[in-house]
């Protein structure tokens, strides 16, 4: 490969804001997202797509980014744990429920789930607590039990459902 070919300029839309990057087609979303970006939510845990502490939403779909190549975002939507919060700085109601709820002891796992369960979430459809179980289930927490989390998540669902129990 020659040195002029493993660089090349990639423009996507990033949290909402569009934006072009200088990238080695070979580095990984989670290292232009940390490096780049300076978006410290997308965490490098297991490095090979296993934790789910480096998911982000790419395109409306969850994806470990530590997989997936920089330059395959060109032209796409990413959405990262910063790009949740309001324009004033407020917490989505997702981010307040793992608050209300305790799901969050060292924090490290925590923007993985939270990216998980706004595509969970973004469906508008009803899951039963084992559905959520499941489709949580890409993560490793070494703190929690998980429980808090199922709550945070299943707790934020029937608020945007309108369910009241």
């Amino acid at each position: 490969m020659k040195m002029k070919d493993q660089y090349r300029l990639i423009e996507f839309n990033l949290n909402g804001k569009d934006v072009a990057c200088m990238v080695d087609c070979r580095a990984s979303l989670t290292d232009m997202l940390r490096n780049d970006f300076r978006l410290t939510s997308v965490k490098k845990g297991c490095e090979v797509g296993e934790c789910g502490a480096c998911n982000v939403i790419i395109d409306g779909e969850c994806f470990n980014s530590c997989i997936y190549l920089a330059v395959w975002v060109r032209g796409k939507h990413v959405r990262t744990l910063e790009g949740l919060m309001g324009p004033n700085g407020e917490l989505s109601d997702i981010q307040q429920a793992f608050i209300d709820e305790t799901a969050v002891q060292c924090g490290f796992c925590t923007p993985g789930f939270i990216m998980s369960a706004v595509e969970i979430l973004e469906t508008g459809k009803l899951y039963t607590r084992d559905e959520l179980r499941k489709l949580l289930s890409g993560h490793l927490c070494r703190c929690t039990g998980y429980e808090n989390i199922l709550n945070a998540v299943e707790k934020t669902m029937k608020k945007r459902l309108g369910i009241t129990e």
